[in-house]
């Protein structure tokens, strides 16, 4: 349903003089929203050196998560079941502990609100690339070895 604003001024005896203060009003009721300043573009000289340091820890995060998916397939091959997948599981969280201590020592000056950005930052991509890549090559290595008894088209 439609709210109508209630007039403030008082009433005029000229229809033409109420129309223009009434755009008057409008005018002063509208708040500046938006300054006519454009955006700033953003680049790596206008990051601070603690934007660039965690940025550095994303990707090292990324890069670790690869090379431990990678891995995993490879170190756990002799081991059966649902072993396997637990020793995967403490293999990614022994790794990403091991990118705790880095970040560590990459000496960020953080202020004490942000202290726990040292653990945080690019913990989802950690483990989601992690067991994406993890999955994804065991899936590649052992792809001959499974026999569903479906006959593949491939073959």
């Amino acid at each position: 349903m439609a709210k109508f604003k209630k007039k403030k001024s008082a009433p005029t005896p000229d229809p033409e003089n109420s129309k223009k203060e009434l755009v008057k009003e409008e005018n002063n009721e509208i708040p500046e929203t938006e300054s006519s300043d454009p955006t700033p573009i953003v680049n790596q000289e206008g990051k601070s050196e603690k934007d660039k340091k965690l940025d550095r820890l994303f990707w090292l995060r990324v890069g670790f998560a690869v090379i431990a998916g990678t891995l995993a397939t490879f170190l756990f091959e002799d081991i059966q079941g649902e072993e396997r997948r637990w020793a995967s599981i403490a293999f990614m969280i022994i790794m990403f502990i091991v990118t705790i201590f880095i970040a560590k020592s990459m000496n960020m000056q953080l202020p004490s609100s942000d202290k726990k950005k040292i653990v945080t930052q690019g913990i989802g991509s950690y483990i989601f690339l992690y067991l994406f890549v993890w999955i994804l090559t065991y899936t590649i290595v052992h792809a001959g070895t499974v026999s569903s008894g479906i006959p593949s088209p491939i073959s």
